[in-house]
């Protein structure tokens, strides 16, 4: 079992960052793909004597081919789903011809893929689907065999899908839904696609086939909507489908009622219009496992939430990289100059307990001040295609690097001295807000709020002038509402300081 490594690609992602942890407790050796390796060594499991972490990018073909040489076997669970990048096709297209290169180059024994259910020949097929589908045929065109496992919507705490499901029935007591309220599928909960995923190593009998994966319901949305309703507590929700609604207008009505950005819900609504039903059941045979039922796994799901215990979500993939600006020097290179602001107060307190109040903060917590302009913002964001602030945050303590934070993103996270965010919010450039906790003394410290910012153009410029002022009493409110809940007294400021060095010079 440990002879040699498994190539994990994907690994950041939903599914990929719940495999790894059972892969390693299975005894199995791992060597992880990451565009951002930081994002896997915050893990807990991220610094386990099986796991090997390389830097890589899955459009590079030759750093692909050095993450698979010595592997044995290699996950593909690479998928692009956000339906504002144009070219996600040509992107999942070259990344599949990628992987079959370097398992060809490495001699592997396999690659296992997670694809989608839907029939290739059906009018309706989404184009993410057709994707999905054209990634499996590249890859099946190689010459190192392949295994296929299709699904249908995963239910499990913190998937897209699942997520979709939640709010739309927590927050609307009646939906005006599509015509594909009615469309049967074969939902499967994320216990059952690992154990399938994890099954299939210690399974000859699947190399080189497709096979469907689902739990034991065939059910309609529908019925998804009212089994979720009835474990949640809730009073039956009243469905009325009507004919009018496109995929696009799902994915916006999506996007205002729940945290999904509609990027990721069109090419998820587009999905829905046609059936997603296993077409056999052979895998059952091939690797046996205890199947979950569907209102088993939305009652699963529901406890880990209410448990504040959810592993990974749908918002941990793609890239965090920060940008090419934060580096060294490279302001100029990088397109112009860099707007700096900083704010200080020093606490008689340690550093320990400040940090234990910046951890918190956003989600249900908040910014400490000024919420309802938080909540102004979050909500002009969403209006423009935003991630807002109701994406929250995966936990309320814990942060680890490549966390959604509200509308912004843990870059870096260094504890109790550090804490740095890149926005992804909708703004004319590309902004950072950083803290810092320094000693300052015998039981002093210094809270340092900064926030840098490259502009994008004439727009961009006057972005952050116009609202220089405001950030300013900002700031100020906020390091004075940190002091207050981490209950320690002021001893200077806050004061507004001088921003010079690059901020990844401390990365």
């Amino acid at each position: 079992m440990n002879a040699k490594p498994i190539l994990m690609t994907g690994g950041t992602g939903y599914v990929g960052g719940r495999l790894i942890p059972r892969l390693l407790t299975a005894g199995y050796r791992v060597r992880a793909m990451a565009r951002s390796p930081e994002r896997l060594y915050c893990r807990p499991w991220g610094r386990h004597p099986s796991l090997e972490i390389v830097a890589g990018d899955a459009l590079d073909r030759d750093a692909f081919i050095a993450a698979a040489r010595g592997c044995g076997a290699a996950y593909y669970l690479i998928h692009s789903m956000n339906a504002q990048k144009g070219r996600f096709a040509t992107a999942d297209r070259t990344a599949a011809e990628n992987m079959v290169a370097a398992a060809e180059a490495s001699h592997l024994d396999r690659i296992i893929y997670l694809g989608g259910l839907g029939e290739k020949s059906h009018e309706a097929l989404s184009k993410h689907l057709q994707s999905r589908h054209e990634v499996e045929q590249i890859l099946m065109a190689g010459n190192v065999p392949v295994t296929n496992l299709r699904a249908a919507m995963i239910l499990g705490s913190g998937s897209a899908s699942f997520e979709m499901l939640r709010y739309l029935v927590d927050r609307l007591p009646v939906m005006i839904t599509p015509r594909w309220v009615q469309t049967p599928c074969q939902p499967i909960s994320i216990r059952n696609v690992l154990d399938y995923l994890a099954g299939c190593l210690e399974s000859p009998a699947t190399i080189g086939e497709t096979l469907d994966i689902g739990g034991t319901d065939v059910l309609t949305y529908r019925d998804l909507i009212h089994i979720y309703a009835e474990e949640a507590g809730l009073r039956k929700r009243r469905i009325i489908p009507v004919p009018v609604l496109t995929p696009w207008l799902s994915a916006k009505w999506v996007h205002l009622v729940t945290p999904v950005p509609s990027s990721i819900a069109q090419p998820l609504a587009e999905g829905l219009s046609i059936p997603v039903v296993c077409g056999d059941n052979r895998i059952r045979e091939m690797v046996p496992v205890k199947l979950a039922g569907s209102r088993e796994a939305i009652r699963r799901a529901l406890e880990r939430l209410r448990q504040e215990e959810v592993d990974t979500c749908w918002f941990d993939g793609g890239g965090v990289l920060p940008p090419e600006w934060t580096t060294c020097g490279d302001a100029d290179y990088a397109g112009g100059a860099v707007m700096r602001g900083g704010h200080r107060i020093v606490l008689q307190s340690s550093a320990e307990e400040v940090w234990h109040t910046i951890q918190r903060i956003g989600g249900r917590n908040g910014w400490y001040f000024a919420q309802p302009l938080w909540r102004l913002r979050g909500l002009m964001d969403r209006a423009v295609g935003g991630p807002g602030l109701r994406r929250g945050r995966r936990h309320p303590v814990e942060l680890r690097i490549g966390d959604g934070l509200d509308f912004w993103r843990v870059v870096a996270v260094e504890p109790p001295r550090r804490l740095l965010l890149l926005a992804e919010m909708k703004a004319p450039g590309d902004a950072l807000l950083e803290f810092i906790i320094a000693p300052r003394g015998p039981r002093q410290v210094a809270v340092d709020m900064v926030s840098r910012f490259l502009p994008r153009g004439l727009a961009g410029i006057a972005y952050w002038y116009a609202l220089l002022p405001t950030h300013q009493w900002l700031f100020e409110g906020m390091l004075k509402s940190v002091a207050r809940r981490t209950g320690k007294p002021v001893v200077e400021g806050p004061m507004k300081i001088t921003v010079e060095d690059p901020v990844v010079c401390r990365l």
